[in-house]
């Protein structure tokens, strides 16, 4: 048995899991969890990057011995460093408001049409190309030399060595998906100096070692190397799906909700571009061809507004809410921001002529009803434009665990839902530390590891979509 830190950061906590991998077993045991709260400043909404490395340091004191550590987190954001390779000032968070109008400058000399050709991203307000663009004027980027992507930066920190691991590059939309390199012409017509970036990595190649005064600091005794993981969780989450053909959809369920195939090649036409699909890249060269959904963030703000109730006993009265009532679009940019989340859920219903959901059941009923009906969506057209049909739809991370929006999407898809595991991400990094290991082999092994050693439950569909197409039909623009 061989143990691997995986430090795995999502947009509310981060954690240190330990993976210990045999020959026949796969076992994965939280060592420390820590919270990721995002610092509202005179300047905007900033990420608490020095606390959230502390985060990993007590994370790696607590797990103990282990023979590689790997970092996964979110995308798109990053820190930029000075020459002496000083961070200069905190993160911003993507869902900071400086790139507002920003998609309209950049579409002005790089047209929608060319900017997806190029690289493959389906627009979003907050890809780190918006980000570069809003912050060209600034004296923080006039003064970097060195940009690093979140999981990147921590690693630089942890070792000494600066990389640009290449599935989180990709969500920059500044990769050029059918080469896996860099974008030349796309970053040369915006202004944006691609010297800035560290080399490009990929999984499984090495990132340093722990620098002594972490190795003091964690009381781990070296040489601990550091292995360059699918360091965009979603691209670890979709490398722990246990699926046993390639005749399937996945779902990344958490703060958001990526659903999509695993192709061998970008989708890159005008009908993938309009329904607003990405190529983002994966494991060994595999694209990520997906779509972006809000997902669990919409109940997640529900929750807090309210106090934090149990999410159990609110699950179980939503079951009991009629199906289908009201829904509302679970993409739409209107939910991007934190704050008065039931009151907009309700808001979204009244303007499109449906009941208004009124009791937290109610709310809750329409949230799940309308993630279910997101994931209908992706999942058909996902299939259409990449003429790749599937016979099922796996669930994984957080909201495998929850059994009504499984159920839901089975039902919804009209295809069979397997749930599972739900700690995916975690259980991806460390699958890379252990193949870069040679503990196992190809995607196929370790996927066949996963379906053999993690708990999964399936859900098969119930009756038939028709409810579903109609409640499809009363969204706006649908």
């Amino acid at each position: 048995m061989q143990s691997y830190a995986a430090v795995d950061l999502g947009a509310s906590s981060g954690r240190v899991m330990v993976g210990r991998v045999g020959p026949d077993s796969l076992e994965l045991t939280e060592a420390h969890r820590f919270p990721n709260r995002p610092v509202r400043t005179p300047e905007g909404l900033r990420w608490d990057i020095l606390s959230l490395y502390a985060g990993v340091l007590d994370g790696l004191r607590a797990a103990g011995h282990v023979d590689s550590v790997g970092i996964d987190s979110w995308a798109v954001d990053y820190g930029l460093l000075d020459a002496d390779g000083a961070l200069l000032g905190n993160p911003v968070h993507y869902r900071d408001t400086r790139t507002q109008g920003v998609a309209e400058k950049v579409w002005a000399t790089v047209p929608a049409a060319e900017l997806y050709a190029a690289t493959g991203l389906q627009y979003a307000p907050f890809n780190t190309l918006y980000q570069l663009v809003a912050a060209g004027s600034s004296a923080q980027l006039a003064h970097a030399k060195r940009l690093l992507l979140i999981p990147d930066l921590l690693t630089y920190w942890l070792t000494g060595e600066a990389g640009t691991e290449l599935t989180n590059a990709s969500t920059t939309q500044l990769i050029d998906p059918r080469t896996g390199d860099w974008s030349y012409d796309v970053a040369a017509r915006l202004g944006i100096d691609l010297e800035l970036f560290a080399p490009l990595r990929r999984p499984g190649d090495p990132a340093g070692l722990l620098r002594p005064d972490v190795l003091e600091e964690t009381g781990l005794t070296g040489p601990v190397p550091v292995t360059t993981v699918g360091s965009h969780d979603t691209a670890s989450a979709v490398a722990a799906v246990p699926a046993v053909n390639e005749r399937f959809a996945y779902i990344c369920t958490g703060t958001w909700s990526l659903v999509g195939l695993e192709l061998t090649a970008p989708v890159l036409t005008e009908a993938s571009r309009a329904a607003n699909f990405t190529n983002e890249l994966g494991l060994d060269g595999t694209v990520r061809y997906l779509r972006n959904i809000m997902g669990l963030w919409l109940l997640q703000e529900c929750l807090r507004e309210w106090g934090n109730p149990d999410l159990g006993e609110l699950l179980a009265a939503a079951a009991e809410v009629p199906a289908l009532r009201s829904v509302v679009d679970a993409g739409d940019a209107e939910f991007l921001a934190p704050g008065r989340m039931p009151s907009r859920i309700a808001d979204a219903c009244r303007a499109s002529g449906q009941p208004v959901p009124g009791s937290r059941a109610e709310i809750t009923r329409c949230i799940l009803d309308s993630l279910a009906l997101a994931h209908r969506r992706a999942v058909r057209q996902a299939q259409e434009l990449a003429d790749h049909p599937v016979d099922v739809v796996h669930i994984v991370g957080g909201g495998a665990r929850n059994a009504l929006l499984c159920r839901l999407t089975a039902d919804a898809c009209g295809l069979p839902v397997v749930a599972g595991p739900p700690e995916a991400a975690a259980l991806g990094n460390v699958l890379v530390q252990a193949r870069a290991n040679g503990q196992t082999g190809d995607r196929t092994e370790m996927r066949q590891l996963l379906a053999r050693t993690q708990q999964l439950t399936r859900y098969e569909p119930q009756g038939t979509t028709a409810a579903w197409q109609t409640a499809e039909a009363r969204l706006p623009g649908r």
